[in-house]
């Protein structure tokens, strides 16, 4: 079984691009060169407009746990957190969101051995948020969606679907996972790079990122809800419809933290390999395995068999045949302005849509109780997606 961390091995076995590396082969693999698309790079990149209606609005979090020492820098005596928020604004106003910063661009790049597009491009990236909006929604009327990526990977790559969910009147907040990606930026400038890439074919790296990720969950929904909290919208989430999405190790997190912490209410794994072992007693809350055939989860894994036995409560397991692992994230909007090749047998636009009509479908279902057909069964509008059944050894 292929590991789902972004080991530095990547996908070289493969011959993908290097950008698409993240979580899922095994340690001894070398990490490859990019595989260069026919044509020169173009840019700067557009993210796809959002499917809701209203303003999208956006800011970040500094946050700091006090109570224990940073996991992978002993030293550092607080763990500290940057949270991005999303949600829905009053109108849009204030600036239009940057997607980084360009030395974020430049480390991210760096880091996975992209050399054929301008270190900065990134940071040219066109969003849809507007930073300094206004937020909008009843008290307590909103529902809040964590995100969490795959690692290496910094939450920005899922922007596309970060966006979308606002638009449709949920708040988002993905977590920097501090020291697990290649550039964490915090107020003045400070950045803290990847320390974790050091650790990552150590045994029970994959069970110990789950634990730390689940904690720093599990601190962020108390710093935006309760009495503490740290957003000045935070009296517009509702504290009994929360849930948690997350890709590759991002989605191994999401299971981690529904079994420590009970506030989160439902899950997906975009095509995570699990590591923390559901209990025998079961796991009664939704959940949705969204998987892909070019990586062991959707293709298969073996955590996801023996997980699937463990969730009794609602739950799917979807597939994407002609999807890659990254095709749950903004790397294939990514890839031509970068002069890689889109591993995806999926357009960009194609796979961003099916990623966010199935998340979407099931968070309204399980937060807004909202009846969603399309979560029955195939749809002939979405032929691209196959319904598993456990215990088979493929879909379809």
């Amino acid at each position: 079984m292929r590991h789902a961390l972004a080991l530095r091995g990547g996908l070289a076995a493969a011959g993908l691009a290097a950008l698409t590396a993240t979580a899922c082969a095994p340690p001894a693999t070398p990490r490859s060169d990019v595989t260069p698309t026919a044509s020169r790079p173009t840019g700067p990149a557009t993210l796809p407009a959002p499917t809701g209606t209203r303003p999208v609005g956006t800011t970040s979090l500094y946050l700091k746990d006090t109570s224990r020492p940073d996991p992978w820098v002993p030293e550092v005596k607080a763990r500290e957190l940057k949270v991005t928020l999303w949600y829905p604004a009053r109108e849009r106003e204030g600036t239009r969101a940057a997607y980084m910063t360009p030395k974020e661009s430049e480390l991210i790049l760096k880091g996975k051995r992209v050399t054929s597009a301008p270190y900065d491009i990134l940071s040219r990236t066109r969003t849809n948020a507007f930073t300094g909006a206004k937020p909008s929604g009843a008290e307590g009327g909103l529902p809040l969606v964590v995100l969490s990526p795959g690692f290496t990977m910094p939450p920005t790559t899922l922007t596309a679907l970060a966006e979308d969910l606002a638009a449709g009147g949920y708040v988002v907040a993905a977590v920097h996972h501090t020291y697990e990606n290649y550039a964490t930026t915090f107020p003045g400038g400070r950045i803290a790079e990847c320390v974790a890439c050091d650790s990552d074919t150590d045994f029970g790296f994959g069970t110990r990122v789950v634990g730390i990720r689940a904690a720093d969950v599990s601190f962020v929904l108390d710093r935006l809800t309760g009495s503490d909290a740290k957003w000045e919208g935070s009296s517009l989430i509702d504290p009994a419809k929360i849930a948690m999405v997350g890709q590759s190790l991002g989605g191994a997190a999401a299971v981690a933290t529904m079994l420590e912490d009970p506030r989160v209410r439902a899950g997906v794994n975009m095509d995570g390999t699990t590591y923390a072992r559901i209990p025998k007693s079961g796991l009664s809350r939704p959940f949705l395995f969204l998987g892909s055939s070019g990586h062991p989860p959707g293709g298969r894994d073996n955590s996801w068999d023996r997980d699937w036995k463990l969730l009794t409560g609602w739950k799917r397991w979807l597939l994407l045949p002609k999807g890659d692992h990254q095709a749950f994230t903004d790397v294939p909007l990514l890839a031509d302005v970068l002069g890689i090749k889109n591993p995806s047998d999926l357009s960009a636009s194609r796979s961003t849509e099916l990623t966010r009509t199935y998340v979407r479908a099931f968070l309204d279902l399980h937060l807004r109780r909202t009846p969603q057909p399309l979560l029955d069964g195939p749809s002939p509008r979405y032929p691209e997606v196959e319904f598993c059944t456990p215990g088979r050894k493929a879909c379809g």
